[in-house]
């Protein structure tokens, strides 16, 4: 048996345990610029507002809300501590994501029901972390996680009898299932898909043709043959990237270029973290008009180094950019990725003492000072971005979630 934890409404939650005066009112977290809401309390659900509303819009619908700005890194300091306390109960335990996990499901006790063992994680969490949080437990990971979402908020539901799957899967859109997205309905309705149930008593040929590989595997999780296993370890990534909105409408060239040295400043933290370099580097810009555009460079050989890695970011912008057109998004990436170890270097690419010392000195600064104390002064066009202590993090810095 396989057990989702899932908490709720978690940013929301995680505000209230901070500021208990927000328990019981319509509560809204605005994402990076304060534009929009990505998270929203069941009371602000009521109102009609939903995740991804512009804040103008929040506000003509639930005036008398309670708009905050997120803290990721209080997010994450609460999400370890649940890990912390769920791993007290269940083991292996896969670390999702900031607010999910997955469990190998066993009554911890003898003579303890799985239900009672769910419930008992349940409470514990939120005495131990004063979060609330939905179990579902049953024969694989994407039922789990199916009959977690009918218990919420604040319950536990445990599925071994097939006939209650059945009963359950038959009220859930077959959208529900992860992986099912509105495109992939349409593909399955003029068959007579249109409910979980459907789906899984569907022909598993017929599946595999409409949606691959991916679909046939759902299909099968569906059935109550376990597909993919419960991952203590997140696997190696095979591409790193940062980036995001230029908040706003970007046409000068020193201030993309100011964006493009923060994130390949932010993508080699990722590189050292996980002890990998890259063969190239590539910069993709979307415009104000709809298009989009990139721009790749390739590498004489593997690096994670600053001075390599921004010659390399500077030839790729240049080939993304067309001159006098507003930007609105920019990402760097690494797309191709090797062990630090485990390649050949150049014959024409001598160790630099000098430059591995100032790189050694700026990192140890900025451990212990602050992420972005040292930087490039290529960044001081971007005197907004660095001025509030929350954009120090994000969310791609949570380490070792397996979602990603």
């Amino acid at each position: 048996m396989v057990g989702h934890l899932d908490a709720d409404c978690f940013y929301v939650s995680a505000e209230r345990v901070q500021h208990s005066d927000l328990v019981g009112e319509p509560v809204g977290v605005l994402g990076n610029n304060g534009a929009c809401v990505i998270a929203r309390s069941y009371e602000m659900r009521a109102a009609g507002v939903k995740t991804g509303a512009p804040i103008w819009d929040a506000v003509k619908l639930c005036p008398h809300g309670v708009y905050v700005k997120r803290d990721f890194y209080w997010y994450e300091v609460l999400s370890r501590k649940m890990l912390e306390a769920v791993g007290r109960h269940f083991g292996p335990l896969e670390y999702y994501s900031i607010d999910e996990f997955f469990f190998r499901a066993q009554a911890p006790r003898a003579g303890q029901s799985l239900h009672d063992a769910a419930l008992a994680v349940r409470d514990h969490v939120l005495e131990a972390c004063g979060l609330p949080v939905t179990i579902g437990v049953a024969r694989t990971r994407t039922l789990a996680k199916l009959f977690s979402d009918t218990a919420k908020p604040f319950g536990a539901v445990t599925v071994t009898d097939r006939d209650h799957e059945r009963a359950l899967l038959a009220t859930m859109p077959a959208t529900e299932i992860s992986g099912i997205g509105g495109r992939r309905a349409a593909r399955l309705a003029p068959y007579g898909i249109r409910t979980c149930l459907d789906f899984a008593l569907a022909d598993g040929k017929l599946i595999k043709q409409l949606l691959t590989k991916t679909g046939y595997e759902l299909w099968l999780e569906l059935n109550g043959h376990p597909v993919t296993p419960i991952r203590p370890e997140r696997s190696p990534h095979q591409v790193l990237a940062r980036g995001g909105s230029l908040k706003g409408h970007v046409e000068d060239p020193a201030v993309l270029w100011a964006w493009c040295v923060r994130h390949t400043e932010r993508l080699i933290e990722e590189l050292h973290f996980h002890h990998v370099r890259t063969d190239a580097l590539g910069v993709h810009l979307s415009w104000k008009d709809g298009a989009s555009t990139a721009g790749l460079c390739k590498l004489p050989v593997p690096s994670d180094r600053l001075d390599e890695l921004l010659d390399a970011a500077r030839s790729a912008l240049r080939r993304a950019y067309r001159p006098d057109q507003p930007a609105t998004h920019m990402h760097v990436v690494a797309p191709k990725l090797r062990r630090a170890r485990g390649f050949q270097l150049s014959l024409f690419d001598p160790p630099d003492p000098k430059r591995e010392a100032v790189a050694r000195a700026k990192a140890a600064v900025n451990e212990r000072y602050g992420r972005f104390t040292l930087r490039s002064a290529s960044t001081l066009y971007l005197p907004a971005v660095y001025a509030g202590p929350a954009n120090n993090f994000d969310t791609c810095d949570v380490r070792g979630k397996v979602c990603f």
